[in-house]
This record gives C-alpha cells, sequence and structure tokens, in this order.
C-alpha cells in the first residue's frame, strides 16, 4: 500500500492518471479488505502506477545520454552493418530517424538549459529583494492538492507534498509507423532488434497472427470478470520506458470483422501518428500516450492489410537477397551459426565457395535465407555425425590394444566439396531448367515473380492449329493474364498489315489464308499465374509465330501493353532482374517508367553484366526483341490528304 501511494505522488499533478489515481484511492479505502471490489481496485491501481508514464517523475532519463554520444550515428551504422548485410535502403531511412532524433533531442537539451538558468536568474533576484517576475512571466497559480492524506493501517497520516510549480512536459520526437513488407526470411524482425539495440532502448514484440478478438489490443473492460489490458499496455508495462521499440509481428495475417470485434480496426488508432497520443485502453480507461513508441509492423503481402491501416503506415519493401549477398549471409551468420549449434567449431569444418554457391543455386530456391540455413544445417550435422564416429574410434584406438579394432571409425576429412553435396543433401531440386533454353518459332522468355518473392524467367509458347480464328490460353492463367493474351492479339491483328501478315488491311491473320487458332501456354501448369506484367511477351509470341522471326534465346522481357500500343510499368523488377541474371540473360527489356527502379534498387554490378532496353511503345520492344531491322514494316504506306 505504501507502494502504491509514493507511485502516485510521482504523478504529474493535474494530470488524468492521478486523477483516476486518487479517485480509486478512495474507493479503496472504504472497501474492506475481505471483499472482492477490494482485490479489483488494488489489481487496477497496480497496472495504473506499473505503467511508464512519460510525466512520472520516477521516469528515468536514459535516453538523453546516449543522444549526447558525437559517436551515436556511427555506432548505430555500425550496429546495422553488423547485424544485417544488405538491405541500404531500409538502413538509410533507419539512420535518418535516428539523426531527427538525435538532432530534437539536443534542441530539447539546449531549451531545458535555458529554463534552468532563467529558473537560476529569477532566484537571484528574489534573493537581491526583487520581485523575479521578468517581463513576460506569468505567476502561477498555488496549486491545491489532489491526493488527501491516505491512511496506511499502524502510521500516522501524514500529507502529500506536491511541488509548486507543476514539471513541464517533457517534448520528444514523434516515433514513426515503418511497415516492412518482404518474403519470408528476409530479416524484418530482427531488424527491429538492431533498431532497439542502436537506440539503446528496449523491445517488445507483438505477434498479431491470428488474433480475432479486438479486446487483445484494447483491453477487457473492468465489467468482465478476470478482465486486463491489452497487449499495447502489457508491452509497455514490461519494457518500463515510453519510448521503447515495439514490434507488431505479421499484421497482415490479423483477423478482420467477426463477432468479437475487428482488432484491424482496433490498430487504427495505435498506428496513427496523429490519434496514438491519447491511446484509450478499456481496462485503464485512461489516455496513454504513444507517440514516442517507435513502432515497426512486418508484414508479408499488402493484399490482405485494409487500407486506412496501410494508410497510416510508411511502407519499406524488402526484396530478395543476391546470391553474393546470401553467400556474405552464409559466411557471417548462417555456417557459425549453425556450427555452434551443432557443437562444432570453424577449425572442424569448412565449405568452399563453390559448394557454398552450389547449395544456395541448385538446392534452394526463395527470397529469404531460412532454407539456405537448413540445407548448411543439415550439411554440418553430417559432419558432426563423422566427427562423433572419429572421435569414438580415437577412443577404442587409445583403449583396445589389438590394432584390427582401430580400423572400425572413418577417417575424419573437414573440407565439404561440391561434390559430396549430392551425398550429403540427395539429387539437386533445382537442375538449372533456365539455362536450357532454346530459339524457336513463337517461343519467347518473360519474366515473373514467383509466390515465394523469388524471380525468375518463363517461356511463353505459342503455336497455330487448325481452327476458326480463336484463341486458347493454357497454363493456369488468371482473368488479368488472360486479357492480357487477349489485348496482345487485338494489337497484332490492328498491325498486321504494317508488320507484313497480310497483303492488304482489314484482314483477319488467323483466316487469312487459312483459318487457324492459336494456342498460347505457358508452363509449369500447377502454379497459379496472373498479374499485368505478360503483355510485351505475348505480343513477341504471336508475332514470331506469325511472321516466322525468332527473338534470341539471351532475351527477356516484361510489361503491360493498351490497345494503343503503350507499354506500362510493373512492378517487382528487382526481383525480375536478379532471376534474369541468375539465368544468364544478357538482354532485359522493361517499361520506359521502370528505368528508376533499375537505378535504384539493382546492384551496380548486376546492371554492368547486363544490357537494359527501356521502350515506351509496343514497336519499340519489337524491335528491341527482334533486332533492328529483322521485321519489315510497312511504314511508307501512308494515306495524304491533297490541298490545293
Amino acid at each position: 500500500m505504501a507502494d502504491l501511494k509514493r507511485k502516485i505522488e510521482a504523478m504529474e499533478p493535474g494530470s488524468e492518471e492521478r486523477k483516476v489515481g486518487v479517485r480509486e484511492w478512495r474507493r479503496l479505502k472504504r472497501i474492506p479488505q475481505g471483499s472482492v471490489e477490494n482485490g479489483v481496485i488494488r489489481t487496477y491501481l497496480e497496472w495504473l502506477t506499473s505503467i511508464p508514464w512519460p510525466s512520472s517523475s520516477a521516469q528515468p532519463s536514459t535516453g538523453f545520454e546516449i543522444l549526447k554520444d558525437p559517436g551515436f550515428l556511427n555506432k548505430a551504422r555500425q550496429q546495422l552493418d553488423a547485424d544485417h548485410y544488405g538491405l541500404d535502403q531500409i538502413k538509410r531511412r533507419l539512420i535518418e530517424y535516428l539523426a531527427v532524433v538525435r538532432l530534437k533531442h539536443m534542441s530539447i537539451a539546449a531549451e531545458m538549459e535555458r529554463e534552468q538558468l532563467r529558473d537560476v536568474q529569477i532566484r537571484e533576484r528574489r534573493q537581491e529583494g526583487g520581485d523575479g517576475k521578468a517581463s513576460g512571466d506569468v505567476v502561477p497559480e498555488k496549486s491545491v492538492a489532489l491526493v488527501p492524506a491516505i491512511t496506511v493501517q499502524g502510521h500516522v497520516p501524514t500529507p502529500m507534498p506536491i511541488p509548486a510549480k507543476p514539471r513541464p512536459a517533457v517534448k520528444s520526437v514523434k516515433g514513426p509507423i515503418l511497415l516492412f513488407v518482404g518474403p519470408p526470411g528476409t530479416g524484418k524482425t530482427s531488424l527491429g532488434q538492431s533498431i532497439a539495440k542502436a537506440l539503446n532502448r528496449p523491445f517488445q514484440r507483438i505477434s498479431l497472427g491470428g488474433v480475432r478478438d479486438e479486446a487483445e489490443i484494447r483491453g477487457h473492460r473492468r465489467t468482465y470478470v478476470a478482465s486486463g489490458p491489452g497487449m499495447i499496455v502489457s508491452a509497455l508495462r514490461k519494457a518500463g520506458r515510453p519510448d521503447m521499440v515495439m514490434l507488431l509481428d505479421e499484421i497482415d495475417k490479423v483477423g478482420h470483422n467477426n463477432f468479437h470485434g475487428d482488432p484491424a480496426a482496433a490498430l487504427l488508432e495505435v498506428l496513427d501518428p496523429e490519434q496514438n497520443h491519447t491511446f484509450n485502453d478499456h481496462y485503464l480507461n485512461v489516455p496513454i500516450d504513444l507517440s514516442q513508441v517507435l513502432f515497426i509492423c512486418t508484414s508479408n503481402t499488402l493484399e490482405t492489410i485494409s487500407a486506412p491501416l496501410l494508410d497510416r503506415c510508411e511502407v519499406v519493401e524488402l526484396s530478395g537477397y543476391t546470391y553474393d549477398e546470401k553467400m556474405h549471409i552464409a559466411r557471417r551468420f548462417l555456417l557459425p551459426k549453425q556450427l555452434q549449434a551443432n557443437g562444432l567449431s570453424t577449425s572442424h569444418l569448412k565449405l568452399t565457395e563453390s559448394a557454398l554457391l552450389h547449395i544456395a543455386t541448385q538446392y534452394t530456391r526463395e527470397a529469404g535465407v531460412r532454407s539456405l540455413e537448413r540445407a548448411i544445417g543439415a550439411v554440418v550435422r553430417f559432419k558432426a555425425v563423422e566427427w562423433a564416429e572419429h572421435l569414438d574410434a580415437l577412443a577404442e584406438e587409445e583403449a583396445s590394444t589389438n590394432q584390427e579394432k582401430a580400423v572400425v571409425g572413418k577417417t575424419w576429412r573437414g573440407i565439404v566439396e561440391e561434390h559430396e553435396l549430392e551425398k550429403i543433401l540427395g539429387i539437386s531440386r533445382w537442375d538449372g531448367e533456365e539455362r536450357e533454353r532454346e530459339e524457336k518459332r513463337g517461343v519467347v522468355y518473360g519474366l515473373v515473380v514467383t509466390g515465394m518473392g523469388e524471380g525468375g524467367i518463363l517461356p511463353v509458347e505459342s503455336t497455330a492449329v487448325p481452327g476458326a480464328g480463336r484463341l486458347k490460353l493454357t497454363g493456369s492463367l488468371g482473368d488479368v493474364i488472360k486479357e492480357s493474351g487477349e489485348i496482345a492479339l487485338s494489337w497484332v491483328k490492328t498491325h498486321a498489315f504494317e508488320l507484313g501478315i497480310t497483303t492488304s488491311r482489314g484482314q483477319d491473320p488467323l483466316k487469312v489464308p487459312e483459318p487457324i487458332d492459336i494456342h498460347l501456354h505457358l508452363p509449369a501448369g500447377a502454379q497459379k499465374k496472373d498479374g499485368p506484367s505478360a503483355g510485351i511477351a505475348m505480343t513477341c509470341a504471336f508475332v514470331s509465330l506469325l511472321t516466322g522471326a525468332c527473338v534470341q534465346k539471351d532475351v527477356a522481357m516484361t510489361g503491360e501493353i493498351t490497345l494503343r500500343g503503350r507499354v506500362t510499368p510493373v512492378g517487382g523488377i528487382r526481383m525480375k532482374v536478379l532471376g534474369a541474371h541468375r539465368a544468364q540473360i544478357r538482354k532485359v527489356i522493361l517499361p520506359w517508367a521502370n528505368r528508376k527502379d533499375v537505378e535504384h534498387d539493382v546492384a551496380p554490378e548486376i546492371r554492368s553484366e547486363m544490357q537494359f532496353v527501356f521502350v515506351r511503345t509496343v514497336n519499340e520492344a519489337l524491335e528491341a526483341a527482334f533486332g533492328q531491322g529483322t521485321l519489315g514494316w510497312r511504314r511508307n504506306s501512308l494515306l495524304l490528304e491533297s490541298r490545293l
């Protein structure tokens, strides 16, 4: 009880939480200890006084010391680089936030020093006999005691000391709402821990996967039996500081509207920088300031997140790692982690560069590094068995006088080479089918992004069969990609005369000279395919089929088209370019509007090894795909209007 009294005294005079604490304390005094309501009120007061209120006098100013260090930003960069390889865009955004925090706190510290100097000057004037009132000063009214004398059994009631002048509210930087979007295994969750280390702040993680009750976010009302606060307040209590780093994990998997409420709607107030300074928990029913909390949300996709919730977040996309980045991550993080987890050291086992690259390219196919870590763990466990057998054989050799038993154990070899991986991991899942391409009429290669967030190439095959001028699409295609095929065929029919497919305008190339059907197929029919990015590839496939010209096998393309012949931008450029680079594509055709994505997201070493052609129209795309002068364009047949 005395501890509760001290905590209520430490609250800001005039604040809402102190008023509520006083009122509940008065109720607690009137209720006997054996009553059920007594325990309910005591539990409520314990929750109320354990939350780190920003205005509390017991709140330590631990954030200022680290921000005063001149090398704060350099140390933060070193911390982020030590924990993660790559992710330059995200690190740049985080360093911007840390720089703003430091500048803001420096200005706050300077302002507080000026206020302290001003108070000292006022006290000196009063001591000299003056009134101590400077121009513009406002004499504060006498503060009235908000908390009466609290009587504890066996103690003499003493009035609570209240300062005559309320403490000024501590100003701080509003924490941004960062939303990391990317495939699994790309380091979204661990980035939050690195940020907390760099800021020297407590870190709390809240998993929102499968949360379907609004009360888990906002808490239960006190009218319910065994009610309690929500996860936000619980994390705030565990952290003990109002400026912690809170990670809301898997925000795209939170439940939506049901009879328990809408948890996604309950997060709107939490993740709104303009509203979360007065967040209201149903249990406490007191406004809580969450504006100093640095919220970091993670998600695998943006499709299942509600639009109002997405509008409150600053989206930062994490794409897949390149193979060069995966090799560095495996060397620096994954291999030492697996060696330590399986009882070996770096002196016991070494993987050659070719073996590690073979694991990354032939045994794993993902945007992140989780499958790569599992494959490395399998290799380490296999060698751990051999090391254990080798130690047993040495022990038997020392204990036995018979030399025949000494040859039972296997000889130890601590280096794993590429040719040994098939014995350890089995036959590779990916045998490089992307590189086994052929230059054939009616076949072109498009760029795709798989469901795992990994880019790659996909052949677009077309053939002509006897029929009645229809288009047949197969390959488990969605509605959007089917419409792309119809748009591509309509454009080819419209410009069939200019392409030299027909001899006169108005002829249907599928009915003259003989009626045919075109069958367009995208292989790997078991995988669902959809999205507006195959328009250029389908147009080139139709033109190749009807004209007989072939596209070279080291050319890939992506982009959507319109009926006017415009090429519109598409997404996933970095992942598609990485997939093309892995498949040894030398020339990539992209929409003109995506050139900034290539310059911003694609590494310079990859750009130097590939040729990028940015096109605005379908005509430019055909010239880039087939080569200059390959298609017999009829450009001279113009209709002229005579004027006398």
